[in-house]
């Protein structure tokens, strides 16, 4: 898969590396978690409770709530949360899974 990064068109933090459902996430510092999901090929981020069909990233502004994931012990937008090394972020589903 080619990279969807734009290494050269923008001004980027140093490189980090943060935790989603136990997988090393490469990113920028300060760049959305939605973002370096996306860029790291994860698309889905959670299931819809009405019909399980896959969510992920829509509007990136944090009004939709189809990015939420968890973050420490609260439920926030993918899109709203800043990337830093050594942050540790669950979806839904595998929080679901992980916790029954």
């Amino acid at each position: 898969m080619p990279s969807l990064r734009a290494d050269r068109a923008v001004q980027r933090g140093p490189a980090v590396r943060f935790t989603a459902d136990g997988r090393t996430v490469d990113a920028f510092e300060g760049e959305s978690v939605a973002a370096a999901l996306f860029a790291a090929g994860q698309r889905e981020l959670r299931r819809s409770p009405r019909d399980n069909a896959p969510r992920g990233m829509f509007c990136l502004m944090g009004s939709c709530q189809e990015c939420l994931v968890w973050v420490g012990g609260r439920k926030l937008p993918a899109c709203q949360v800043p990337a830093a090394a050594g942050l540790e972020i669950e979806s839904l589903d595998f929080r679901e899974q992980r916790l029954g």
